[in-house]
């Protein structure tokens, strides 16, 4: 696709530039779990806008700057842009969005409702305007991820691995990896911090049961708890895989064409979002990490790969596509933690 083709097609679609993300992921799922947040405007929501026959999809997040100031963002496979003037009271959603292209400028206003977790409204410009409807992102359950769990028999440390996951419908299921026999975990439940579960264990020709209950500390990303069974209770320590690449990163992207920012989000369960595409898996290995993004657009393919390293917080490595290269410089968002508001 040629580039004037391209940015011709972006200003058509009422100017969001920064929107078109309607590829066919190919091979990926959905990394979007769990229960929804009820009410209010902050947080992420997941939209999506016609503009003709074509549908682009989207994330619109909404927080707080330091001085207490609601900020916006519209976030797409081709980057962030910020949005101005945002306003919400009353459950009406309104917001300014300016697009600049070289010496260009493009505005375009945002006026909407928030009702039932469920976002509606109309993108207007001078070159018309467009239906947009959304819903808020769910949130992920604290326990999921990949947990390394250590536990002692005797004098021998023994590690397992316990993978917690997320269907659509927000039900959680587990498994338990370990070198050493067959697992099966039933009766999961998860509810404010506090996680337990049934597990069966086979081992040659024996069997036992054995129940866990522990307590999950998000801010540390551990899990501690007591495995108990016949032969009496154990004291059980786990760590979430890949903490240190887990969370949210903003990506200065930089090749001859200039340069951008983008947004990674990296889930508990190493499933990610690149700006609002979804990557099924990032991978982290030694400090080394690496995605593919493999997208359609009609009977265009576009791949994209990332090979980089994390070290001292700070993400650093290169794009590469059919396009050419591009140099990536990311940096964690730390969570400031405010008290819940109602918006």
């Amino acid at each position: 696709m040629k580039n004037q083709t391209f940015i011709n097609a972006v200003l058509g679609c009422a100017l969001v530039a920064l929107v078109i993300s309607s590829a066919q992921v190919l091979a990926q799922e959905s990394p979007q779990p769990a229960r929804p947040r009820r009410g209010g405007l902050y947080g992420d929501w997941l939209v999506k806008m016609t503009f003709g026959e074509r549908q682009m999809e989207s994330i619109l997040s909404f927080s707080r700057d330091k001085e207490g100031n609601r900020t916006g963002q519209w976030i797409s496979f081709w980057g962030i842009n910020d949005l101005k003037d945002v306003k919400f009271e009353d459950g009406k959603l309104s917001f300014l969005q300016v697009v600049r292209f070289g010496e260009n400028e493009f505005r375009s206003t945002f006026t909407g409702t928030i009702e039932d977790d469920k976002l509606t409204g109309t993108l207007s410009s001078d070159r018309g305007e467009s239906k947009l409807e959304g819903k808020r992102s769910p949130r992920i359950p604290g326990a999921v991820g990949n947990w390394e769990m250590k536990y002692k028999v005797g004098e021998r440390e023994i590690t397992g691995t316990l993978v917690i996951k997320v269907g659509k419908e927000g039900k959680l299921t587990a498994e338990w990896q370990s070198q050493r026999g067959e697992h099966e975990i039933t009766d999961l439940q998860y509810e404010r911090g506090n996680l337990s579960f049934k597990r069966k264990s086979k081992f040659d020709d024996r069997q036992w049961e054995s129940t866990f209950e522990g307590t999950v500390q998000r801010d540390t990303n551990t899990l501690t708890g007591v495995i108990k069974s016949e032969r009496g209770e154990i004291t059980a320590e786990g760590k979430l895989i890949g903490t240190p690449l887990i969370g949210t990163w903003i990506l200065e992207i930089t090749s001859e064409r200039g340069t951008r920012k983008q947004r990674l989000r990296v889930n508990p369960d190493m499933s990610a979002l690149y700006g609002s595409m979804p990557l099924k898996k990032v991978n982290l290995e030694d400090g080394k990490v690496s995605f593919k993004l493999v997208m359609e657009f009609g009977e265009q393919k576009f791949e994209m790969s990332f090979q980089g390293k994390l070290a001292d917080s700070k993400l650093t490595g290169e794009l590469t596509s059919s396009r050419g290269t591009q140099k990536v410089k990311g940096t964690k968002v730390i969570r400031t933690f405010r008290r819940r508001s109602t918006e």
